[in-house]
């Protein structure tokens, strides 16, 4: 197990206890996420959807990294990295 940084966005936190950051202990970022929703109920169903996939409008990082564009939740974490929830911005 790794443990790994995970960023909250503010329209997150109120289902997290208003946390900006929390620890995880994991191997992927699907475990991470995992982690943080068994710890703050309602937290996955705002990140995920059906069978364990983010949302459309989800973006999840590793450092720079979309896991989007690689593994998806798969995405294998070490020790001290930074995973970041990032909310698609949408308007026009």
């Amino acid at each position: 197990m790794s443990n790994i940084t995970v960023r909250i966005p503010t329209p997150l936190r109120p289902f997290v206890d208003d946390a900006s950051v929390l620890d995880a202990d994991a191997d992927t970022v699907g475990a991470a996420l995992a982690q943080i929703g068994e710890r703050h109920p309602g937290f996955l169903q705002r990140v995920m959807q059906g069978e364990g996939e983010l949302r459309p409008y989800v973006n999840v990082f590793v450092g720079p990294d979309n896991v989007k564009s690689g593994s998806g939740l798969e995405t294998p974490v070490s020790d001290g990295d930074v995973v970041s929830i990032i909310p698609a911005v949408a308007g026009g």
